[in-house]
Order: C-alpha cells, then structure tokens, then sequence
C-alpha cells in the first residue's frame, strides 16, 4: 500500500491546487493499485484524478470524468489508468456487466469515484480517499480506513 504520510492529510484552496496534489499522489501508486474516491458532488475527486493522471503522463485535457461512459481509459507511463465512477450504478450487478475484475484486480491503475456505491465489490486492499469540502474553494484530503 502507498505511503501517503508525507502528503495525507492536505487542504487544497483551488482545483488547480487540488490537481498538483494529484501529481504528488501519482508518484506513490503502481499498476494493480485501486484508489477510491469518497465525496459529495463538487468535493473535487475528478480534479484530484486529473491531477493523478496527468502525474502518470496522461494529457490533462483528455481526462473526463466518466459519469455517464461509467469507466474511462487512458494510458499512462506504466500502462494503463482505469478511471470509473460508480455515481450512476443503481445496483452492484451492473458492474458485473462492465468486466469490473479487470479494472479492480488488472494491470491497471484503477481510480473509482463513488465507490460506495459498489462498496461489495471493492478490494479490501484498496485505498480509501476521503474528500470533503471547506469554506470556498478549500478541500480537505484524506486517507481514510476501510470498513
């Protein structure tokens, strides 16, 4: 599991603060790694996931958030990134439609936004990122345990 100690807990004051930690988050995760999202609408998780592709050498204006596709691919430097959000997923079974292992449990770096929604499905290795809102623009980013 990455060590976020040196960046976890942050404050972000703008998304474009937001993003360069996501760059610095990069720098600790590995193809197989499944990071989840948590946050209400507007907390900043597809910033923060901007900010994590672009740091594994995704062009930034290529990454969307995939509320309506579910799931989104891009390659990066060490091969692909696996971009989900689960905002849309009425009932666990539909992941199953979407080949879910090979996101979860690939070569890939798997980024899942809401990922309560699916919480079953989650690998119990998985990192738990807990996003939540301040005055303005500040955000608060933090690792949370799972269960």
């Amino acid at each position: 599991m990455p060590d976020f100690d040196d960046l976890l807990p942050a404050e972000t004051v703008s998304p474009e603060a937001t993003i360069a930690l996501g760059r610095r988050l990069a720098e600790h995760l590995e193809p197989g790694d499944v990071l989840a999202l948590i946050g209400d609408l507007g907390a900043g998780k597809t910033h923060l996931v901007k900010g994590i592709c672009a740091g594994l050498g995704v062009p930034i204006e290529t990454i969307t958030s995939p509320t309506f596709t579910i799931a989104n691919e891009y390659t990066g430097a060490a091969g692909p990134v696996y971009h989900l959000d689960a905002y849309r997923i009425e009932r666990p079974e539909e992941f199953f439609e979407l080949g879910y292992e090979t996101y979860f449990f690939g070569d890939g770096l798997c980024l899942i936004e809401w990922p309560e929604r699916v919480a079953a499905l989650i690998p119990e290795e998985a990192i738990l990122l807990r996003l939540t809102h301040g005055s303005g623009d500040t955000r608060r980013i933090e690792q949370v345990e799972i269960g």
